[in-house]
């Protein structure tokens, strides 16, 4: 099996195409996702007929939505960062906008993060209390 860079690299030389199965599965998704974000604009395949073609510029997007979504970014921002990178000086434009949602996410998942620790904490804490009140129980 080749790996995505080494697909992509032969298929700008190639000019190489894929379906909509193909896509899905080499990105591990369903149909209906891919024809999700196909809706949504985030990708454009050619339409021939009633098939959906895909090229190395549809892969490359769909391989930033999947990651834009790991990482926890709503598909308008992940839209906006794509749109950039086509946009003059997208490249600088791109980056600099990218590394202002990631210390904007960062900072939401380090504050979702301190929450979570404080639940647990407070979870342990009813639970000890819980525990006591059951041991006095016992032994009444």
């Amino acid at each position: 099996m080749t790996s995505d860079t080494s697909t992509a690299r032969r298929s700008s030389r190639t000019g190489e195409t894929w379906t909509i199965a193909q896509v899905a599965e080499a990105f591990d998704v369903t149909h209906r996702t891919v024809r999700h974000y196909e809706d949504l604009g985030l990708i454009s395949p050619e339409r021939r007929g009633t098939q959906r073609v895909y090229h190395r510029r549809d892969r490359t997007r769909l391989g930033l939505i999947l990651r834009g979504k790991r990482l926890g970014f709503p598909l308008e921002e992940i839209r906006t960062i794509i749109d950039l990178f086509d946009a003059p000086r997208g490249r600088r434009t791109q980056l600099e906008y990218v590394l202002d949602q990631i210390d904007e996410r960062r900072t939401d998942l380090e504050q979702r993060l301190r929450d979570v620790q404080d639940a647990i904490a407070e979870l342990g804490e009813f639970e000890r209390r819980c525990r006591d009140d059951l041991g006095r129980l016992d032994h009444v």
